[in-house]
């Protein structure tokens, strides 16, 4: 009964077989739309017609789809993959779209037929006709309304359809009715029906939530939630899961395009709207979700405490201080219910939503807000003693510990600011913090090692994350702290040497007092970083030379012992401390009388900081030594080195040669990636050399003898017929990676020109010789084309030639040479797979950009006597660039974040100085750069997104400039590349128009973290578009409420105001102005605030 209703909404008035046409062309020549609209009977005789499809392609369908999601052969997956992709982008797959729909016998057929819809409707070229995607959405529903109970993954998919299509199709009208936006009495009647089709309308609403902002869902909400939920009726589940995931996603709307992301997690704030604001203000709302946390089993339990995780982090304007402190007193009751009722939090999810909520705490209220609550004090210790018990388990949720750690990182920083007399008591919750920390990684090494359990050492991210926060919670009350880690330290280090010099020692035993002491010098080093946080006296000085006393005493005892054995993640520790130190206590800004330097001195004869230095540079030679196999601690050791060669005396170290530090070596056992970090030592080296090298060119060369003995072996090896391939590619990689080092190190012209008169001529050809013998091999190609893109980039205008010298042409010659070398022969490889695309081919050509760009914008070439003196050095790189970029993907632009900022990048600059090149090219490569850009304007990247904007603005000025030559009396004729490039934009003007309309869109609607970029293309933009911008500002106002209406309208009069009909730089600095202004109006307008904000309610 309830499906007949539910059948009877959804076919009448139509419903209708999308891409009938091409049925019906087979038989008759028609034309390609062709829509029939079906009624009752008729329904029978469409059916039938698409019965008249070759049983044996649904068959085939059929088997494809239980290859691509059954099969475990590898290759006949990917067969399947690859005939259902051609399957997607056939003529005909609307109709065998429904055909599978219709006749299919397995759920991956359907769900096969769903997600090719789902991409039909996405396309943005050729899109499918109003009318046919609103059949598709009523087809849809129809589908789901009279199948209940299809496989869930299927139902997800066609929600999924739908969703899709509601949001693309939002702002569209057939007969002045947005007939995309009924979506009430769509899922309403799922609503009033059976609990299965509950559970699909709140499904959709909670799919939709993700799609676009509709507030109404709140109605729909209640009027699910009005069917009297029995908690205990394990078949209403489902329909509770559904309901709080709707809610979650209500929650968890991104409502003023922020896009923020997992890694902010901690500083989220949910910007819900003002309209909402009434739901917030009933405590019986905040009551309801912690009553049910407490009512329902554990598996639905974490989606209520995600829940009270964004309701803690509405916005603060959304109350005044007194509803606030209201709120909060609410939210802190319901918190401490929790704590002294935790049965629940043992399960992990329940935990893991617990702690964020514990974080929440502190991220949206100030600390003087939260001791002004009721039962703080117990709240508080309930808190600290969750806390403590959390660290001392230490292997239960070790994801969620972070969230705990950050509650008190935030309170600890806030102590010397809080202004409340109320007591916060974290002088006594915080050391127990601290401890319970500290001692509970010690305890944990013996236990790892005993067990063979994961070692949290072992995930440096996750450490460093923890010791940041650590050091901030330290900080407080740091005399406990600090009198903490002396007694552990002295301890584990006594327990070390005994276990050292006794000759029946275990090596458990060694390892699990390495293992203690190296957390205690991570967290000494974290805890002296931790000084900057707060205002330090000479006591904590004093305090801080203790604890490095003991380190670098630790330090001169491991050092000894490395010729027989050492410790990697005991030495990481070390380097983490000597990393910290060094920000703290070494440089211009510390005071040489500071109480460190005295323990130092009284303990370890180290008077000032250039004796500190030279223990510095005494570890970073050893590790070099004794180290230079552990890519790790080598590379971390040349970070030191390269971060103290920045602004400090050092004395230069001279040449190195492999038989002294062995990560520099050639041999047959290293991969050619493991060569990485010479880079960074040369780099080092280069800048210790730039000390005293001034014009001293013998000097330079001395310097420079290792690297042209290995040219000339590498020259030597390419003169021959045969020669050893790998000896030589691993010769030339490490040699081109030094290189690189020095070319980045000296960033002065004297110094740099002497670089470039020593590798160019002499040694250029043999780069180009690399790259056309190894093209295909990414651990050669790369860092040759990363050595090329550094000696072209002009650094400090360090590339500055002589008026007589022709070194810059002959320079962009060779750099168009390997682009063009490189370029033509990538393309060659042909089809590469998915997962190494970047690594094979997309890296080397975003390399080859950057190089491009970093040449054309470099000023020391004039690219004019290319073309006057027939020379096609410029052609060449630029058709080569043409070539490679039609060869990537649109999407592939903006995933690769190296690739889009490089691609972009050069595009800023041929557009603003190679105009000419680009209204040159062919028809389908225009369209393809102006729809990169297009994309690119709402990219999350603000660099790819004003490197669009600075395009689109040149792309536009000379459209207007060409334009306003042609209407002028006495014009010369439009040139014949400018002539194509109007033409071109002549016949597509929808693609300038979309620009006009996201970039207006973004300026109004969106949080434009770059307006003045924004504005720069968007004046030209309305000149060429004056129409369109016309019924674009209607179509903005009519979708106004009718009392706001006229605001906007005069909104958009006074961005125009004042403003002449051309882009002279007076003109768009006005304009520029005027939008401005015009973006804090609008935005006044729309809102709907009774409550202002007050200008001292801000967050500490």
């Amino acid at each position: 009964m309830a499906q007949n209703c539910l059948l009877t909404d959804y076919q009448n008035p139509i419903q209708t077989l999308a891409g009938v046409s091409t049925i019906v062309k087979t038989y008759e020549s028609v034309a390609d739309d062709v829509f029939i609209h079906l009624q009752d009977a008729a329904t029978v005789m469409i059916r039938a017609i698409f019965f008249m499809f070759a049983p044996q392609s649904l068959a085939q369908l059929e088997i494809l789809c239980k290859q691509l999601y059954e099969t475990t052969d590898t290759s006949t997956r990917l067969q399947a993959e690859k005939a259902l992709v051609e399957f997607t982008n056939s003529p005909d797959c609307l109709s065998k779209c429904q055909l599978l729909l219709e006749r299919g016998s397995s759920s991956y057929s359907q769900l096969l037929a769903a997600t090719c819809l789902s991409k039909l409707v996405s396309r943005t070229s050729n899109p499918l006709p109003l009318e046919q995607r609103i059949d598709i959405r009523n087809y849809v529903l129809n589908y789901l309304a009279t199948r209940p109970k299809l496989a869930a993954f299927v139902t997800q998919a066609l929600i999924q359809l739908y969703a899709r299509i509601t949001k693309l199709g939002w702002f569209d009208c057939q007969k002045e009715d947005y007939v995309f936006r009924n979506v009430i009495v769509d899922v309403t009647r799922f609503l009033q029906d059976s609990v299965e089709h509950c559970i699909i309308g709140v499904t959709i609403l909670s799919q939709l939530t993700n799609e676009i902002n509709q507030v109404s869902s709140s109605a729909l909400y209640h009027n699910a939630s009005g069917k009297n939920l029995n908690l205990n009726d394990e078949g209403q589940h489902g329909l509770l899961m559904q309901l709080l995931k709707l809610a979650h996603n209500c929650l968890n709307f991104d409502f003023i395009g922020t896009s923020t992301d997992e890694s902010s997690d901690d500083l989220c704030t949910v910007q819900i709207p003002t309209s909402w604001r009434s739901a917030f203000l009933d405590s019986s709302t905040l009551q309801l979700f912690f009553d049910l946390y407490h009512s329902i089993p554990p598996s639905l339990s974490p989606l209520v405490l995600s829940c009270l995780v964004q309701i803690a982090s509405v916005r603060r304007s959304l109350f005044n201080n007194a509803e606030r402190a209201k709120f909060l007193s609410h939210l802190v009751d319901g918190v401490k219910r929790i704590l002294e009722n935790p049965q629940s939090l043992s399960d992990p999810n329940n935990y893991h939503e617990f702690c964020r909520l514990l974080a929440r705490l502190k991220s949206n209220y100030q600390l003087g807000e939260l001791v002004k609550v009721e039962n703080y004090p117990e709240v508080i210790r309930l808190i600290a003693n969750f806390t403590v018990t959390s660290l001392q388990h230490w292997e239960f949720a070790p994801n969620s510990v972070h969230y705990l750690l950050s509650l008190w990182q935030r309170l600890a920083a806030s102590v010397p600011y809080v202004k409340a007399t109320e007591p916060h008591m974290l002088e006594t919750f915080t050391p127990e913090v601290t401890k319970a920390y500290i001692t509970s990684r010690l305890e944990s090494v013996h236990i790892i090692l005993r067990d063979g359990l994961e070692d949290p050492l072992d995930d440096a991210g996750l450490v460093q994350q923890q010791l940041d926060q650590l050091s901030t919670i330290g900080r407080c009350e740091y005399e406990k702290t600090c009198a903490l880690l002396v007694q552990l330290f002295d301890q584990s280090a006594q327990s070390y040497q005994e276990l050292l010099q006794s000759t029946n020692s275990s090596s458990m035993d060694v390892a699990v007092q390495e293992g203690r002491l190296t957390w205690l010098v991570y967290i000494i080093g974290a805890v002296i970083g931790g000084r900057v946080s707060f205002a330090s006296t000479d006591e904590q000085d004093a305090m801080d030379g203790e604890l490095v006393c003991r380190v670098l005493q630790l330090m001169n005892l491991t050092d000894s012992r490395l010729a027989q054995a050492g410790n990697e993640k005991l030495e990481l520790a070390m380097l983490s401390f000597f990393e910290q130190f060094r920000k703290i206590y070494i440089g211009d800004q510390v005071q040489k009388s500071s109480k460190l330097y005295r323990r130092l001195s009284e303990v370890l004869g180290l008077n000032d900081e250039t004796m500190v230095l030279s223990v510095f540079i005494g570890k970073i030679i050893t590790n070099l030594k004794y180290w230079g196999q552990c890519e790790p601690i080598t590379s971390k050791t040349l970070q030191l080195l390269n971060d103290l060669s920045i602004g400090y005396p050092l004395y230069s170290t001279g040449q190195a040669r492999s038989e002294h530090f062995s990560f520099l070596g050639v041999n047959n056992q290293s991969n050619l990636s493991d060569m990485r970090c010479r880079t960074t030592f040369y780099t080092a080296l280069g800048r210790l050399l730039m000390v005293d090298l001034g014009e001293d060119e013998d000097q330079f060369e001395q310097f420079m003898l290792p690297l042209t003995a290995a040219f000339e072996a590498v020259a030597q090896m390419f003169s021959t017929n045969t020669f050893n391939e790998q000896e030589a590619q691993r010769t030339l990689v490490g040699l081109v990676r030094d290189l690189r080092g020095i070319a980045f190190a000296f960033n002065a012209k004297t110094s740099f020109m002497m670089l470039f008169d020593w590798i160019y001529p002499s040694y250029i050809p043999i780069l180009q010789r690399a790259i056309e013998l190894w093209y295909h091999v990414p651990a050669c190609t790369t860092p040759v084309l990363k050595l090329m893109a550094e000696l072209v980039h002009n650094r400090s205008q360090r590339l500055q030639f002589d008026v007589s010298s022709p070194n810059g042409i002959l320079l962009f010659r060779e750099t168009s040479k390997m682009i063009t070398t490189y370029g033509n022969r990538i393309l060659t490889l042909g089809e590469v797979p998915k997962d190494q695309v970047y690594a094979l081919k997309l890296k080397g050509i975003s390399i080859c950009f950057s190089m491009l760009k970093a040449v054309l914008s470099g000023n020391y070439v004039n690219f004019g006597v290319f073309r006057l003196y027939g020379d096609d050095a410029l052609d060449n790189a630029l058709q080569t660039f043409i070539k490679l970029l039609l060869s990537i993907p649109h999407s592939d632009l903006l995933d690769y974040p190296k690739l889009s900022q490089s691609y972009y990048s050069l595009l800023e600059v041929l557009t603003q100085d190679h105009m000419n090149f680009i209204a040159s090219l062919e028809p389908h490569v225009v369209l393809y750069i102006l729809s990169s850009i297009s994309e690119g304007l709402t990219a999350l990247d603000t660099m790819v997104c004003t490197g669009c904007c600075s395009s689109l603005d040149h792309i536009v000025t000379y459209l207007f400039k060409q334009l306003s030559r042609s209407t002028k009396k006495r014009a010369a004729p439009m040139a014949q590349e400018s002539d194509r490039f109007f033409h071109i934009m002549q016949q597509h003007p929808e693609m300038i128009q979309q620009m006009l309309s996201t970039v207006l869109n973004i300026i109004i609607f969106e949080d434009c973290r770059n307006q003045w970029s924004m504005s720069r293309p968007l004046l030209g933009l309305i000149l060429l578009n004056e129409k369109y911008f016309a019924d674009l500002r209607n179509s903005i106002v009519n979708s106004q409420p009718p009392e706001k209406q006229q605001a906007m309208h005069l909104c958009f009069e006074n961005l125009m105001e004042g403003i002449e009909r051309n882009l002279l730089t007076k003109n768009r600095d006005r304009f520029t102005q005027n939008l401005s202004v015009f973006r804090r109006e609008v935005n006044d307008s729309m809102k709907n605030s009774t409550y202002g904000v007050n200008s001292n309610d801000m967050m500490s």
